[in-house]
């Protein structure tokens, strides 16, 4: 007979007096969890107390197994002493439960999962994609047979879209300003008023890419080929640079930061068309434009827009003023380029320009361009 704790009484079917029916039934029902919860406990904590002992110091490890053995000593565990009881609180068994069911989840997650894992898959994929154009443009330069480029083609281009398969969504699910708010109006943006223009989104951007590719490869010209293409300000010097570290980012700076007092006009490198026109995040006002060689240049921090989502812009022409908006210490333009519109794939941005054939001063000296 099962005795009644006066502090917390049994219910009427839980008593042992009561009749046959109902004691068979809470035996089974209570055999059954006891079995469970305490087998439950006795391994976790087992197995708890072992992990810690084998990376305790030598007494302290005696007595952590000497706690464990005590602990296998649990009424319903088969091989447990009888009479057993359990070696330590209630409320340390639930916790050990939890700790040792924390430690399962944890094994079993991916390497990659998470965010930094997005970040790292995304970085290898940047630099599979760079290899690739590389040798596109070595090919080219070497005349080589059309199936050759054409192969080498192929690589970068589905390296591409594997890139914006990755990072389109880990930027939706992040909020990200650039992939849930192009236009910029659920943010209210500063940005000029919309005029009806084509409905433009970063998926449709990809499409065209593979449209104008095979266009390109019929032997058109891609727009911008012979364009002008120039430094995105003027009067600055170059402060962060890319993959710079510092404590003002959490990893490491994705673009190259041309420091000028505020209001400084800021200029679209090259012809293209304005994809995002933003703000509410940690590059305050922000401006993207899609080149026709596929690759994309952000301007940031920017105190003020001048275009608009969907503008077709040329070479030299004004995209806003240089600000301070955002997460910065002093009002610069953070220039970027990218092989999509999402953070997570970005290119050096200086390399980038002086295949276009700009020249940008050195760190050191006050820009003339």
């Amino acid at each position: 007979m099962r005795r009644e704790d006066p502090a917390h009484p049994l219910p009427p079917c839980l008593d042992d007096t009561t009749d046959s029916g109902c004691a068979a039934t809470t035996d089974a029902v209570t055999g059954a969890t006891t079995d469970a919860v305490t087998g439950a406990t006795a391994d976790a904590v087992a197995e708890v107390t072992t992990v810690s002992a084998d990376r305790a110091p030598a007494d302290t490890a005696a007595r952590l197994r000497a706690d464990a053995d005590t602990t296998a000593g649990v009424p319903g565990v088969p091989g447990s002493p009888a009479g057993t009881t359990v070696g330590v609180p209630a409320g340390a068994a639930v916790l050990a439960v939890l700790l040792a069911a924390a430690l399962v989840a944890l094994a079993a997650m991916p390497a990659d999962a998470g965010s930094d894992g997005v970040r790292e898959r995304a970085a290898r994929v940047v630099h599979d994609h760079e290899q690739a154009r590389e040798r596109v443009d070595r090919l080219r330069r070497t005349d080589a047979g059309t199936t050759k480029v054409k192969a080498a083609e192929s690589r970068r281009k589905t390296l591409r879209d594997d890139l914006w398969d990755l990072l389109g969504p880990a930027a939706h699910d992040n909020g990200d300003p650039v992939a849930v708010d192009p236009a910029g109006r659920a943010g209210h943006c500063a940005v000029p008023d919309p005029a009806p223009a084509p409905d433009r989104t970063p998926e449709r951007d990809r499409d065209r890419d593979r449209d104008r590719d095979r266009e390109k490869e019929k032997g058109g010209k891609e727009e911008g080929d012979r364009a002008e293409w120039t430094a995105p300000t003027r009067g600055y010097w170059l402060s962060a640079g890319y993959a710079d570290k510092g404590s003002r980012w959490a990893h490491r700076h994705t673009g190259q930061d041309f420091a000028v007092p505020a209001g400084t006009p800021v200029y679209a490198v090259g012809p293209g068309v304005v994809r995002v026109t933003t703000c509410g995040d940690g590059f305050g006002n922000q401006v993207v434009v899609r080149h026709a060689d596929g690759y994309f240049t952000q301007y940031a921090h920017l105190s003020r827009t001048d275009v608009r989502k969907g503008e077709r812009v040329g070479a030299g022409q004004r995209l806003g003023l240089a600000g301070a908006t955002g997460n910065v210490t002093g009002p610069h333009l953070h220039f970027e380029v990218r092989i999509t519109p999402y953070m997570g794939s970005a290119v050096p941005p200086l390399p980038w320009l002086r295949r276009k054939a700009v020249r940008v001063t050195p760190p050191e000296q006050p820009g003339t361009d």
